[in-house]
């Protein structure tokens, strides 16, 4: 399943890494797409968007 965020906190590739991170804890198999200048972060994984929005916001970049 593929889900978009928009990301306003999203500033920069230590950012992208963060939420990479966080989101293969709970999917290894996860792939992330993230464009800096939209802010737009695309997730390919097997999580629902309930909870990659719960794992982007514990990790402190909450989606708009």
């Amino acid at each position: 399943m593929q889900t978009v965020f928009t990301v306003p906190k999203l500033a920069c590739s230590a950012c992208v890494e963060t939420i990479s991170q966080a989101i293969r804890q709970r999917d290894p198999q996860a792939q992330l797409e993230a464009d800096l200048k939209t802010k737009q972060v695309v997730i390919s994984c097997g999580c629902s968007p309930e909870e990659l929005r719960q794992v982007l916001t514990q990790v402190g970049y909450p989606p708009a």
